[in-house]
């Protein structure tokens, strides 16, 4: 049975066993939810008892389940999994062209300029089956913004307290059906809360060639000065999985540029910059062609 459920939801042993998990105590969850809100409702008539509590268990559920799953890192999973209960049960609408794939939805995370999101909307502007659909900054004057701006992308301006302590505007990332997000200079950590619902699908590129010159203020001209001052022969760009340690998640690729002798963290900067705008769309279209 075990077996079966893997091949039919695409999952290794592990994920089953944490999705089963989510199922059992979500479950429970919803109905002891639902009976504490029946007692406060003291319907004595046996027939209205339970179709309202039916109703209740009906809506609490999906609610319940969603919950539960992000501590268990299966958030996508059952944001698709309800999503498709509700399409067969016409609580949602199915789409139009079911043949066709949806294509990969894209969320950009940006502080600065935008010049590398600049170039992943350029690489996928045409693309069929990958689709930008939304820009997330910290930074209401940054440059990225005119960009989402003039490319018609939708925005998301997030705060800190929310973003870092609060729900990580997991909601705002549901709506717009978000399957992989991009960080492209964002310069705040992603929250525990993000990095569960979205655990394998959030990368992010630096401008050093990581394990070295990486962690927790590491970033801009800091991290090219560095590498100038210990004379590093070499630097480049790291492009990796986020998680929940600084620059520490699992490496995807790697490019390098030499360090020449009469070098600044400025002119050091622009050629690394230049990796970044090669390889970072790239990377990502190769990224997505593995989800599909």
């Amino acid at each position: 049975m075990f077996e079966k459920l893997q091949k039919k939801w695409k999952v290794n042993g592990l994920q089953l066993a944490l999705i089963l998990c989510t199922f059992a105590i979500g479950g429970s969850a919803t109905g002891f939810v639902g009976k504490k809100i029946m007692n406060v409702l003291q319907i004595q008539q046996d027939w209205l008892w339970a179709v309202v509590y039916i109703l209740l268990i009906t809506i609490i559920w999906p609610m319940a389940v969603l919950i539960v799953s992000i501590p268990f890192g299966q958030f996508r999973f059952f944001t698709n999994y309800i999503r498709k209960l509700g399409s067969k049960l016409g609580l949602v609408k199915a789409p139009a062209a079911p043949e066709v794939s949806e294509p990969v939805h894209i969320a950009l995370f940006a502080s600065g300029s935008g010049s590398n999101a600049q170039k992943i909307i350029d690489r996928f502007r045409n693309n069929p089956v990958v689709k930008v659909v939304l820009v997330v900054c910290n930074n209401p004057k940054a440059g990225v913004l005119e960009i989402a701006r003039k490319e018609q992308i939708p925005v998301l301006i997030i705060e800190k307290e929310r973003f870092l302590h609060g729900d990580a505007y997991l909601h705002e990332l549901i709506e717009k059906r978000t399957d992989l997000i991009v960080l492209a200079g964002f310069l705040w950590k992603i929250p525990p809360t993000m990095i569960n619902a979205y655990r394998d699908h959030i990368i992010n590129i630096h401008p050093a060639l990581l394990p070295k010159y990486g962690g927790q203020g590491m970033y801009g001209q800091r991290v090219h000065q560095a590498v100038i001052d210990n004379k590093e022969k070499e630097s480049g760009i790291t492009i990796h999985y986020v998680d929940e340690v600084y620059d520490n998640g699992k490496i995807i690729f790697r490019a390098s540029c030499a360090v020449r002798e009469n070098d600044t963290a400025v002119s050091l900067s622009q050629r690394v910059q230049a990796l970044e705008h090669e390889h970072y769309p790239r990377v990502i279209e190769t990224l997505i062609n593995q989800f599909q």
